[in-house]
């Protein structure tokens, strides 16, 4: 019986081993997640009703009838940039911070789709614009696991920064520490909005999702970033 042998690679071509190819679908889930999430809370924002998406923070949609599906969205997304994280530490082997920040962002996630919000910003109908305590452990769950997630990225956009600026890549430097100080400048409206000051509280939706899409377009061109100086 005849064997047949598979042709060898050229002289010179990289070859990809097993590591190498898990390496780069883990930052592919980098790529994918960001999208995913905000065209997903974007469409649920056009189509809910009494939701004003200007207004309402984007944790809001997993309250009422179909809330699950934001809460997927966030375990989801989650689950998905920690993926990510664990690719960004495989391809940059000497890297511990960044890699590490992009997780807890992916933990955050994860938690705020499991622990469900309280009502803000008149959302659902007949609720008051801001509760005077918590109403239950989920919401203040909800809010525990997600700051530390929204200094996470915040932080890891100014630790890639740096990182940047020492492998001599100004582009990408000059990116990166400006989208941090731009998503930390979004999200602090954002927050001074949702506890009802007069001038910014209709707005408080569109600062967070400002925030959101920036933090998420920054991880996604990295992810690209990363995955294209992979090995094939």
């Amino acid at each position: 019986m005849r064997t047949i042998t598979p042709p060898s690679p050229a002289p010179g071509a990289p070859r990809a081993e097993p590591n190498d190819r898990t390496t780069r679908r883990l930052l592919l889930c980098g790529a994918v997640a960001g999208p995913l999430f905000v065209v997903t809370f974007l469409v649920q924002g056009a189509v809910r009703a009494h939701y004003d998406p200007l207004r309402h923070p984007v944790s809001s949609l997993e309250l009422g009838e179909h809330g699950w599906i934001q809460a997927a969205n966030f375990i989801v997304a989650g689950l998905l940039t920690i993926a990510f994280a664990v690719g960004l530490r495989r391809a940059l082997k000497n890297a511990f911070w960044g890699p590490a920040l992009v997780g807890l962002w992916g933990l955050s996630l994860v938690g705020a789709g499991v622990f469900t919000t309280d009502p803000v910003s008149g959302y659902p109908p007949g609720t008051p614009g801001l509760l005077s305590q918590y109403s239950s452990l989920s919401a203040e769950l909800h809010d525990l696991l997600s700051l530390p997630g929204f200094i996470a990225i915040a932080a890891a956009c100014v630790v890639f920064a740096v990182r940047f600026a020492r492998t001599r890549e100004p582009g990408w430097a000059v990116y990166s520490a400006v989208s941090g100080a731009a998503f930390a400048t979004a999200l602090v409206l954002a927050t001074i909005a949702f506890a009802q000051n007069p001038a910014l509280v209709a707005y408080g939706g569109l600062f967070q999702r400002i925030a959101v899409t920036i933090g998420w377009a920054w991880l996604a061109l990295l992810a690209v970033q990363q995955v294209r100086r992979s090995p094939a």
